[in-house]
């Protein structure tokens, strides 16, 4: 699917000729031979609509002919039915630089997109193709940080749900969150390499507009500030499994505890008494109508004074 943009008065305005456009957005469905007819029309290698439809593709620039290409991850909520599947994955956005028109290219529709299609942005104004791709890599960080926080009050509560409960599905929901943060480490980290190399490389033509490169330079840091965030949930989430799983074992160690005290102390009156199940001819006190509340008695005392004896010795108290 194809769509047509342009920029009037700080919004973005859907038109419906290529012409009149000045941001072209590629999204699926696709149809394979679709692929070829944008490659020509925009005059782009086609490798460029490819690589950014390819979800493992990694934040990258390349420049071919009078085209631009760049690459940079953004997280979307993960549409899968399975139970360990992450909460968010990472995609691709891909970034055509032409000399009439810039494309955007992403595998599946994402928030950071219809932002923009939506005019959901607050003072945006796209001076230029340099001041557009700069918003977009802006409000993809901020996705990532508010994305960051709702993981984060979702692990909140599942600690609290965990407090109270050892029920499998709370695990599986701190696995999700944990998954999500390795996706966002990733993608945080190559978008940093990234955007560090544009700004060495000057890519984008900023050296001689210092509002574009003072923008450029508080990306970089919010997005370093991603990253550390990202770095501390996945460690505090870390510690959190490894500390559930020490107090599981240690629960599972006082509970056989206490099941071998137990296993202990009915041992002595059962071999008591196993010795008058036997099938023999001559057993003490056999023909005494009194012989079984005397086994009985003798089988409590011997119960009760193991008790005082496991007892002192702390054994019982675990």
């Amino acid at each position: 699917m194809i769509q047509y943009f342009t920029f009037q008065d700080r919004k973005v305005v859907k038109v419906e000729a290529l012409e009149e456009a000045s941001w072209v957005h590629l999204c699926p469905p696709f149809e394979d031979q679709e692929f070829e007819l944008y490659a020509k029309a925009f005059n782009i290698p086609i490798d460029f609509i490819t690589d950014s439809l390819d979800i493992d593709e990694r934040s990258r620039y390349e420049i071919e002919d009078n085209a631009k290409l760049i690459l940079i991850n953004t997280s979307i909520i993960n549409q899968s039915l399975k139970e360990t599947e992450a909460i968010y994955v990472t995609v691709p956005i891909g970034i055509v630089m032409t000399e009439n028109v810039i494309l955007t290219i992403t595998p599946e529709e994402n928030p950071v997109i219809d932002k923009f299609i939506n005019n959901r942005l607050k003072n945006f104004k796209p001076i230029d193709q340099s001041h557009f791709i700069l918003n977009l890599f802006e409000q993809n960080v901020f996705w990532f940080l508010e994305c960051l926080k709702k993981l984060n009050l979702k692990r909140n509560l599942i600690e609290q749900e965990l407090y109270n409960s050892s029920r499998n599905e709370e695990l599986r929901q701190l696995l999700k969150i944990e998954k999500s943060l390795v996706y966002f480490v990733n993608s945080l980290s190559a978008n940093e390499l990234l955007m560090m190399k544009m700004k060495r490389t000057d890519f984008l033509k900023l050296r001689d507009k210092d509002p574009h490169e003072d923008l450029f330079e508080d990306i970089i840091i919010d997005n370093g500030q991603a990253l550390e965030m990202s770095n501390v949930y996945t460690n505090i989430l870390s510690g959190t499994m490894e500390a559930y799983a020490s107090i599981v074992s240690n629960n599972l160690n006082a509970f056989i505890h206490r099941l071998t005290i137990i296993t202990i102390i009915l041992m002595v009156p059962t071999l008591v008494a196993s010795f008058y199940g036997m099938n023999l001819d001559f057993i003490p006190f056999s023909n005494s109508r009194y012989t079984f509340f005397g086994l009985i008695f003798i089988s409590l005392i011997l119960g009760f004074l193991l008790i005082l004896f496991l007892g002192r010795n702390n054994k019982i108290r675990h």
